[in-house]
């Protein structure tokens, strides 16, 4: 039963979305709604989509919204996390600010930045860092509170100035703590980003999704749909390899769970 145990395991993601897929089939066919295209039918629009230069242009246009706003979320967050979890004055100023913008959804601001940024890929750029930012900025904040004492007085007692202290000593340190809430960020990206572009319809996945439906497309609504969850399952399979890489000196190295905290 061990040899199965192992030959079952690294296939179990791929069984359940099988099993998935045969749910979906078996349901459509029971309903026999046009709204509610078959599996099959959905696996099919798949070529045609990526197949399409304008779709992929549209594509691309999201997945570079999405780096962009990820990579200055991780520029800015980190430090401003890093910093509230050593510094007490600072985490006082801003605890009440991130208190008040966590519970509003980042989509909800949408439309008031559509008026000041207009609807290009300023403001959904925005939206995609404000969502991204708080996970990371907590994470960092709980990694750099988690560093021992002993060892920043250790660094100063060498001569470490409290900057270099925060780079040899916190940094390092936080860094398993960090990588998760990035692990975290880079899923809300994905989500931040479809929810924008299907509000403020230019371009990218998510306005070709709105799009379709408009046109009753149903097909290419869940075709795209399943090329999202696809893009989402390998970016977050590659994240995991690069952090596992990064803190394999931890015990935090090894395969995690995915947090949405």
């Amino acid at each position: 039963m061990m040899w199965l145990s192992r030959l079952l395991t690294p296939l179990a993601p791929l069984l359940a979305c099988i099993g998935l897929l045969c749910v979906w089939q078996a349901a459509s066919l029971a309903l026999d709604t046009g709204s509610f295209p078959t599996a099959l039918e959905a696996l099919r629009a798949i070529p045609d989509i990526l197949g399409d230069r304008g779709s992929l242009i549209n594509i691309l246009a999201s997945l570079r919204r999405m780096a962009i706003g990820l990579a200055l979320a991780v520029l800015i967050a980190i430090p401003l996390g890093l910093l509230m979890g050593r510094s007490r004055n600072v985490a006082a100023f801003f605890n009440p600010l991130l208190m008040v913008i966590y519970p509003v959804p980042k989509a909800a601001l949408m439309p008031v930045i559509m008026l000041w940024l207009g609807v290009g890929d300023v403001s959904k750029t925005l939206v995609i860092f404000l969502g991204v930012s708080l996970p990371i900025i907590y994470h960092s904040f709980q990694g750099a509170r988690a560093v021992e004492e002993k060892m920043l007085w250790s660094g100063a007692a060498m001569g470490m100035s409290a900057s270099r202290r925060m780079l040899r000593i916190v940094l390092p340190a936080a860094l398993p703590e960090i990588l998760t809430g990035c692990r975290t960020g880079l899923v809300l990206a994905l989500i931040t980003m479809i929810t924008s572009e299907m509000i403020a319809r230019q371009s990218g996945a998510g306005n070709i999704l709105f799009n379709a439906m408009d046109m009753a497309q149903y097909d290419t609504v869940f075709a795209m749909i399943l090329i999202v969850g696809a893009m989402g399952i390998i970016l977050d399979a590659a994240f995991e390899r690069l952090r596992a890489m990064l803190v394999r000196w931890s015990d935090a190295g090894r395969a995690i769970p995915l947090s949405y905290s």
